[in-house]
């Protein structure tokens, strides 16, 4: 991770200071509509990154593992519907919801790892599916179709942290931890072993390595950054619902992945900074109705253009503009 920070020092320092003094000069807005939205989607992805860029498994069951996250801190915390809502400190609800989501997600994954391909891709659809009609249908537990409302973002230090810069800030450092911890992850013994495992996962059992195991952790590991995530959407929603758990929104993540690239972990912020803008800016160009192929059209061109995403397409790009003499 040290050669890889020193490498792009200059490009990171740049980012930093352009994320940190971004409040100086947006609208609340843009803070949370755009930036806050962005990096807990790019966190979303940035938990698929890690399954199907260093594992090889494709899955579409973060956005159930993020709703865990998030009907727990509607259940054991507190919400405006009369139903459930434990009332318990948010120190103790927002630890304790992505403790359940990574649960949620090793659970997901010791029965995923028993195939490949596109076996993965549906059975992990078929958990998502199921997950939503069941939030759907129990009334008692998940409060059905309605949902909670009335789930608010903590406030301490005397600081509001769902006012517009203090949330943004919050998700700047859980996204920045979170990158970061990908990244130092990607390069340790652990993470070095899923690829090599994502590559040829024979050859890794006959040496000795327990591959089940291996799988099973990362989708561990996975379901910490999409618990995360999960309990910033419900802080910034102020709710949530069988619909903010749905097959679109499980396809959503996907996209976002794709779209940014799945070979480092700036992709998936890269794909859900340009997914939010167009979701924000484009749907009042071409309508509600159209908007869904609009987004698919952009999602084909670029995967044909390069299947690695927009970072793909950069690496391309890069060594010929490098190479443009100087007038």
């Amino acid at each position: 991770m040290r050669a890889e920070l020193a490498r792009h020092a200059p490009a990171y320092i740049a980012l930093a200071l352009a994320l940190l003094f971004f409040p100086a000069v947006a609208s609340d807005f843009f803070l949370t509509q755009i930036g806050g939205y962005s990096m807990i989607f790019g966190m979303m992805a940035l938990s698929l990154m890690i399954l199907a860029g260093y594992g090889g498994m494709v899955s579409l069951a973060q956005i159930t593992v993020a709703g865990v996250a998030g009907y727990s801190v509607a259940i054991f915390g507190i919400n405006a519907t009369g139903v459930m809502g434990f009332a318990w400190a948010w120190w103790v609800v927002a630890p304790l919801a992505i403790a359940l989501a990574a649960i949620a997600s090793a659970l997901i994954g010791w029965i995923a790892v028993r195939t490949d391909g596109i076996y993965t891709i549906m059975i992990t659809l078929a958990i998502a599916t199921a997950t939503y009609y069941f939030t759907q249908q129990n009334a008692e537990l998940f409060n059905g179709h309605s949902g909670f409302s009335g789930l608010r973002a903590p406030e301490f230090w005397g600081v509001v942290w769902r006012d517009p810069k203090p949330f943004y800030y919050l998700c700047l450092g859980a996204a920045v931890l979170s990158y970061l911890a990908v990244l130092y992850a990607a390069r340790s013994t652990f993470g070095l072993t899923l690829q090599a495992i994502r590559d040829n996962p024979r050859r890794m059992r006959a040496v000795g390595y327990d591959v089940t195991a291996h799988k099973v952790f990362a989708w561990a590991l996975s379901g910490i950054i999409a618990g995360i995530a999960g309990v910033l959407l419900v802080w910034f929603n102020g709710r949530i619902s069988p619909g903010t758990i749905g097959v679109g929104a499980a396809i959503n993540v996907l996209i976002i992945a794709v779209i940014g690239g799945l070979k480092h972990p700036i992709g998936p912020f890269i794909g859900a900074l340009v997914v939010v803008l167009m979701q924000t800016f484009a749907i009042d160009i071409v309508g509600a109705d159209r908007f869904n192929t609009l987004i698919g059209l952009v999602f084909l061109v670029i995967v044909f253009v390069s299947p690695d995403g927009l970072l793909g397409l950069w690496g391309r790009v890069k060594p010929h503009l490098q190479q443009q003499p100087l007038r």
